[in-house]
């Protein structure tokens, strides 16, 4: 299973909120490279990158952060938030994106995000499946949709889509544990390559991820209060 260290920019800083509440904002370090440079040097090999500001204000914000992110590591960026274009699509790859997760696209511009499943590859377009109370949630989190988690992530996995990250809201930085049974659901009903998001805060957690099947598990606030080291993390990189 891969592990995936998240970085979420507001105005090009580091920060993690709370159940996607922009108001319990924390900032972590001014400098996302000075954390990058950290997850490089413990052994981790991919990023998750997402851009908060973006992802409010419907289209690409933080590129520049991304731009020195991918020039200055090596890391494998997953980039997201505020993708709503084919000029935002263009302007991530261009700034040194391995992957796009998107969401908000996916829901309300259905056609666009399939073209660019064709267009692009499936390896490298992602599935932002992102649910509160099974419900797919868009715009930074801040609008609940009608979208079955399950049915949404099947209609996708019909246009050829292999790779879904899923959080579950209500656990997304709470360190209270992963959506388990959610996420045991998913990969039951569909055949997607599943990375899971939020609320991992130990090694058991990460442990449990693999063991329901997850290809990769996303963690943050975990490793910023200091619920996992970095040299722990090294040890199932």
């Amino acid at each position: 299973m891969r592990i995936i260290p998240a970085i979420d920019i507001i105005d090009g800083k580091c920060v993690r909120l709370s159940k996607g509440d922009y108001h319990t904002k924390k900032i972590y370090n001014e400098n996302p490279l000075e954390v990058a440079l950290q997850f490089e040097a413990s052994g981790v090999q991919h990023l998750h990158l997402v851009d908060l500001d973006g992802a409010k204000s419907n289209r690409i914000v933080n590129y520049k952060v991304l731009e020195t992110l991918a020039s200055k590591t090596s890391l494998s960026i997953d980039f997201g938030g505020g993708l709503k274009s084919d000029e935002d699509l263009k302007i991530a790859f261009n700034s040194g994106a391995s992957q796009i997760t998107g969401g908000s696209v996916a829901v309300h511009n259905p056609a666009l995000f399939s073209q660019w499943i064709k267009t692009y590859g499936a390896e490298k377009i992602i599935l932002g499946a992102d649910c509160k109370q099974r419900k797919i949630a868009t715009h930074g989190w801040l609008e609940k949709s009608s979208w079955d988690i399950i049915e949404f992530i099947q209609g996708y996995e019909e246009k050829g889509i292999q790779t879904v990250i899923c959080t579950d809201i209500d656990k997304d930085g709470m360190l209270g544990g992963p959506a388990l049974s959610l996420y045991r659901e998913i990969l039951q009903k569909s055949g997607v390559k599943l990375i899971a998001s939020g609320g991992v805060s130990s090694l058991q957690d990460l442990k449990d991820l693999r063991g329901v099947g997850c290809e990769g598990a996303i963690l943050g606030k975990a490793i910023y209060e200091g619920k996992i080291t970095l040299k722990e993390l090294g040890t199932v990189c």
